[in-house]
């Protein structure tokens, strides 16, 4: 059978009151091979898309890698013909909010950054040069990240063996932020700069360390979204987020905040569900994609296009 063939029907449709905001490592990529592993996860985007559901990636993830781990995988699954449906929305927010572009039948659009948010190039270059001169054998420095500068568990090794080795990192990092000049913070560990501001934060999580700008967020992208979306048809009042950290819940924080129906799917809750104003959907008896792959073939059976 060809990739053709094994496309999803698309139908007619009118707006379906559902809007999906999904992070990616975890709900939708495999924290194992950082790529669509389950096939019904890119089916059920692609139907999802092709029959009005607005989707949007908000992910710390560089448009590089969504273009190549996510979105080329979802046009040879059908995605150009389902965005070719009226009304049919895609929408990708990198770097938490310091990149987007909209997502096209022609695949990705044009990338926007916002330069005012990104590190200075000796930064990144001293950072590169911490990898290189004790970090390599875990960890790698990811050159495609435009507005941060995000540090990488090797694909060779373990996460309980790179784990460890991110410690010693981040408290290596810690200090070059620091020598910079850098108001920094990690966790609880806080080093203002010289005028007693913080501008920039470590961002640990299981398989990365993000060097950001304290205003990059997943709200930030979950607002960059919305507005996009908004300017392009009708709002569906009812929104899921999904994700496995605990910033991802800042998705749904945006949308309850904004008046809407929200609720927030927690695909790793080990780490400690969060008290929300909204529900939160953590006991679900799977983790990562396979929690993803559930949720998605769960919206797609209950808006009858299964």
């Amino acid at each position: 059978m060809t990739v053709r063939e094994a496309r999803p029907a698309l139908r007619e449709w009118t707006v379906p009151d559902l809007g999906l905001l999904l992070d990616v490592d975890g709900p939708i990529a495999s924290p194992v091979t950082r790529s669509i592993a389950i096939p019904s996860i890119a089916h059920d985007l692609v139907t999802l898309v092709g029959n009005g559901v607005p989707v949007a990636f908000i992910t710390g993830r560089s448009d590089e890698f969504i273009n190549e781990q996510v979105v080329l995988p979802l046009l040879e699954r059908g995605l150009a013909d389902a965005l070719n449906q009226t009304g049919a929305r895609m929408f990708g927010v990198f770097e938490k909010g310091g990149a987007w572009a909209p997502i096209t039948a022609q695949g990705m659009g044009e990338v926007v950054v916002d330069d005012s948010l990104a590190p200075s190039v000796s930064l990144g270059s001293d950072i590169r040069s911490l990898v290189a001169g004790g970090f390599a054998d875990t960890m790698f420095f990811d050159a495609t990240k435009r507005a941060m500068i995000s540090v990488e568990q090797n694909h060779d090794v373990s996460n309980a063996v790179y784990l460890t080795a991110q410690a010693r990192f981040d408290d290596a990092a810690f200090g070059v932020l620091a020598d910079h000049g850098i108001g920094v913070a990690h966790r609880e560990r806080v080093a203002p700069d010289v005028n007693g501001e913080v501008t920039f934060r470590l961002d640990s999580t299981i398989i990365s360390t993000d060097i950001e700008s304290v205003v990059l967020d997943k709200d930030r992208g979950a607002q960059r979204a919305l507005e996009y979306f908004a300017a392009s048809g009708e709002l569906p009042r009812r929104w899921r987020s999904v994700g496995d950290s605990r910033s991802d819940y800042k998705m749904s924080d945006y949308l309850h905040a904004a008046g809407y129906d929200a609720a927030h799917v927690d695909v790793r809750p080990s780490d400690g569900v969060l008290a929300k104003p909204y529900p939160v959907l953590a006991d679900h008896g799977k983790l990562h994609d396979e929690a993803g792959a559930m949720y998605l073939r769960h919206w797609v059976a209950e808006l009858g296009l299964a």
